[in-house]
């Protein structure tokens, strides 16, 4: 018996968007899905109820970070992530392969795995890919990430064949490392950047090695969108069918419709919640700057055809007001409408499954939100 498990309810005949359940040791979440980011064991200023209440159903924390601070050892002996963070719904952990890769200015690649500098003491740090499988034991997610290497965009073609090739070393690794897939799955990450023939080496060779699940890695790091699509219509094809596919660190409204209609389960992005502290919302008619000096006397909603919380019950200048004073009260309500805004719209993009009229409802929101205009703004 696999700890996560992917039932296909349904394919829409418009669009090919897959509508699913995914089954994991802390419940059956709906597919396909945006994961709010809790990196540090939260998600930024909410409470486990206030995400519940919002509809969350998957939160990601981070494997890199929470090893750093405050330990995976105090984490497992709290009782794992769960009851440390107080949250009874399945958790999925990366890797921590991309903060490595990202947060590092000196890293030293090898066969074995990563030497490289904490970012936050400077001191001399090595990870491998079973390493990454013990702190990820040791927290007890629901679903684990494979580790791999995460190249830059754009790459060289030979570096990237090098890089793939080493990332599917490395998973059959994972694999053998793992202590606990009874109650935890692992999934692989599909890596080669804008090639198709290296793409498609990837996914083979993961797929061969039987994941519970699959991610396409390396995307939403700098290429144009439509790069992205068309990588992503490329790659889906060679995942199965009948394991749940997650595109990592993706959170537009665009790219998570655009993703669902090319075969995606699961999302995830610091997006929503990193821009709501900046006082930028995602409403139904597009993006909305609340510190913007026109909102001054705006006694309206953040977005009149939403019902979260913040729109309920509190005015454009009132939150304005609380953002220009770096009032915490202010970031929580902006955060709270953003994980929300973009939670109903996987809600709506299932039931346009279900409708078979994905692409209708795509057309929909991008002429109301604006993406179909040139020059349209975007996060």
């Amino acid at each position: 018996m696999t700890a996560i498990r992917y039932e296909h309810i349904k394919t829409c005949k418009q669009s090919g968007a897959r509508l699913g359940k995914l089954h994991t040791p802390h419940g059956v979440v709906e597919t396909p899905m945006f994961m709010p980011v809790g990196t540090l064991a939260t998600v930024k200023t909410m409470s486990p109820d206030e995400l519940k209440e919002m509809g969350a159903g998957v939160i990601l924390s981070n494997t890199y970070h929470l090893w750093l601070r405050p330990g995976h050892d105090i984490v497992k002996e709290a009782g794992g992530l769960h009851k440390f963070m107080n949250w009874d719904g399945p958790i999925l952990t990366d890797s921590g392969g991309f903060q490595v890769f990202s947060l590092s200015d000196l890293r030293e690649i090898s066969e074995e795995g990563v030497r490289f500098r904490n970012h936050l003491s400077g001191e001399k740090l090595f990870l491998s890919p079973e390493g990454a499988m013990e702190i990820q034991n040791a927290l007890g997610s629901d679903i684990m990430m494979a580790f791999d290497e995460c190249p830059p965009y754009p790459a060289e073609y030979d570096y990237m064949k090098s890089s793939v090739e080493r990332t599917s070393r490395w998973a059959e690794r994972c694999l053998k490392a793992h202590q606990r897939p009874e109650d935890q799955g692992l999934f692989g990450i599909v890596q080669g950047g804008e090639y198709e023939d290296l793409r498609k080496q990837s996914a083979r060779d993961l797929v061969s090695l039987d994941f519970p699940g699959y991610a396409v890695g390396g995307l939403s790091v700098g290429e144009p969108k439509d790069v992205m699509n068309k990588v992503l219509e490329f790659t889906t094809p060679h995942l199965p069918e009948n394991k749940p596919r997650y595109l990592m660190g993706v959170g537009s409204p665009d790219s998570l419709i655009d993703g669902a209609i090319r075969g995606i389960d699961m999302f995830d992005c610091v997006l929503p919640t990193r821009i709501a502290r900046n006082g930028t919302l995602m409403t139904s008619n597009g993006r909305l700057v609340v510190r913007n000096a026109k909102y001054a006397r705006d006694f309206g909603p953040l977005d009149e055809n939403c019902d979260c919380y913040t729109c309920r019950n509190y005015s454009r200048a009132y939150i304005r007001h609380l953002v220009k004073s770096n009032e915490t009260f202010g970031f929580r309500l902006t955060t709270y409408h953003n994980l929300y805004f973009l939670l109903n719209l996987m809600k709506q993009v299932r039931e346009a499954i279900m409708d078979d009229r994905l692409l209708d409802f795509r057309e929909e929101f991008f002429e109301r939100y604006g993406f179909n205009k040139p020059n349209a703004k975007n996060f």
